[in-house]
């Protein structure tokens, strides 16, 4: 019996790490900061980013500077889990989840606003389906540039009441997190020029 215990426990284990280790080394390669890059291994992600654009005005490198900040380019990205008594993992810090990190009341309303029953967080057409629609409500209610990588990661972080009330503010992270946004919006978009892929 306690041979049959360990036993158990060690498969446990190897499985555990094993999962951890193939988890690592499904991630993408550490080149996020060339977008060309990324998009010779992902080519199936140029056509949505374009058809996102043309449909909602937002820049794809403005798009794909939220994704980068939001998930690092991770389908099924969630938020750490908070520890019960300081060691065990219990609830995620949020419902946020997928390539834009959309949380899920957020997510209902874009599905039934956009007759997209059966779009999918870890989708990457309908994450920036999602992100085109969002930011140009954004838009369109806080008189914000489109192009705007700054501001719109504001609101997009904050919502669009939390902007309005001018939540930013008191979180020097998160305006530190908006600037590091548009650099690398600004990056992507210099990029995206010269790149022969996109």
């Amino acid at each position: 019996m306690v041979n049959r215990l360990l036993l158990v426990f060690l498969i446990t284990c190897f499985l555990g790490v094993s999962a951890h280790g193939m988890s690592r080394f499904s991630r993408l390669p550490d080149g996020k900061s060339n977008i060309c890059s990324l998009l010779k291994l992902h080519r199936g992600w140029i056509r949505p980013l374009k058809k996102a654009e043309k449909k909602w005005g937002i820049p794809a490198h403005v798009q794909l500077a939220t994704i980068w900040k939001e998930s690092s380019f991770t389908r099924n990205a969630k938020t750490s889990r908070t520890k019960l008594f300081g060691i065990i993992p219990w609830h995620r810090r949020s419902t946020a989840q997928g390539y834009a990190q959309a949380l899920d009341g957020t997510w209902k309303e874009y599905k039934k606003a956009n007759g997209k029953r059966f779009a999918s967080r870890n989708n990457f057409a309908h994450s920036v389906d999602f992100i085109g629609w969002y930011m140009n409500k954004a838009s369109k209610s806080l008189s914000i540039s489109k192009k705007d990588a700054y501001r719109q990661y504001l609101a997009y972080h904050e919502g669009v009441s939390g902007y309005k009330r001018g939540s930013y503010k008191s979180k020097s992270w998160l305006v530190n997190t908006a600037k590091a946004v548009q650099a690398r919006a600004t990056l992507y978009e210099g990029q995206l020029k010269k790149c022969r892929y996109f």
